[in-house]
C-alpha cells in the first residue's frame, strides 16, 4: 500500500534506499497494487483502490510516478505523486508533488494551478536516514494546499516516522510508529500526537523468471483519531526493466 496518501510509500521507498554504492547504468522499476484500503500515515483515503507506480534511478537519484484510485465510492481519493529524491549510503533526501482530483468542477482540481490554498497540490521536502535495524525520516509540506496552525497560519505540517524491518517465520515484517510534531489541520492535530503505529507482513511469491508478486497484511491504528485499520493487498512487479 504504497505497497502502502493521499499518500508511501512507494515513493519514500524509492527515496530511502540504503545500497552502499551507486549504480552505474540507469534502472527501471513498474508494478500495480491491489489494495483492501487505502491507509496513509494513520489515516483512511479509501476503500479497495487501484495503485501504479512507474520509476528511474540513476546514481543514487530517482524520479517515480505514483497514483491511486479508489474502485467503490466516487469519494475515494483519486490522486497523483511525483517524487524527486536522491540517496548515498542510509541517507536521503527528496521531494514529492502530491495532487489529489477531487469531486466537482472546483477549478482548484485543475493540475496545472499551483497557487497556494487555490490548488490541490501539495509539496513536500522529505530527509532521513536507514541504518538499516532502524529506518527514520521527516516529512514537512513546504508549499501548496497546506494546513494552518492554531493561529490561521501555514503549519509548514510535519510528519516524523520510525521503521524498523526483521523477518520472522519466512515472513518480512516491519513495525511503524509515526508522530505528527505540532498543530496542524493537515493531519487534525492540536499539538503533538501520535498517528500511526502499525506492523506490516509481506511474502513475495515469483511466477517465472520476469514476475514477482509481494502479498502483504498489516494493521494499523491512530491513537490521535481513535481508529483502527486492517488491510490487505497484493502487488504486480515485472522483472524485464
Amino acid at each position: 500500500m504504497k505497497t502502502f496518501r493521499y499518500l508511501a510509500v512507494a515513493a519514500v521507498a524509492l527515496m530511502a534506499t540504503s545500497e552502499s554504492k551507486a549504480q552505474d547504468k540507469v534502472e527501471g522499476s513498474a508494478g500495480i497494487d491491489i489494495v483492501s484500503q487505502y491507509i496513509w500515515r494513520g489515516q483512511d483515503l479509501g476503500n479497495v483502490s487501484v495503485q501504479p507506480g512507474l520509476g528511474i534511478s540513476w546514481k543514487g537519484l530517482s524520479l517515480s510516478a505514483w497514483g491511486s484510485v479508489g474502485l467503490t465510492s466516487a469519494s475515494d481519493t483519486k490522486e497523483i505523486d511525483l517524487t524527486l529524491g536522491y540517496s548515498v549510503g542510509g541517507f536521503n533526501v527528496g521531494i514529492i508533488d502530491y495532487w489529489f482530483n477531487q469531486d466537482g468542477q472546483d477549478a482548484r482540481n485543475r493540475y496545472f494551478i499551483y497557487k497556494s490554498h487555490k490548488t490541490n497540490h501539495v509539496f513536500e521536502g522529505n530527509i532521513g536516514y536507514d541504518f538499516g535495524f532502524l529506518n527514520i525520516q521527516w516529512f514537512t509540506n513546504f508549499a501548496g494546499n497546506d494546513g494552518v496552525n492554531s493561529k490561521g497560519k501555514r503549519a509548514y505540517s510535519s510528519y516524523i516516522e520510525l521503521s524498523a524491518p526483521f523477518k520472522f517465520v519466512t515472513c518480512d515484517w516491519t513495525a511503524t510508529v509515526g508522530a505528527v510534531p505540532y498543530a496542524t489541520s493537515f493531519y487534525d492535530a492540536s499539538g503533538f500526537a501520535i498517528t500511526n503505529i502499525g506492523l506490516k507482513a509481506q511474502k513475495s511469491f515469483e511466477v517465472g523468471k520476469k514476475l514477482d508478486i509481494p502479498v502483504y497484511l498489516g494493521i494499523t491504528a491512530n491513537p490521535r483519531s481513535q481508529k483502527a485499520y486492517f488491510y490487505a493487498g497484493f502487488a504486480i512487479q515485472p522483472k524485464f526493466l
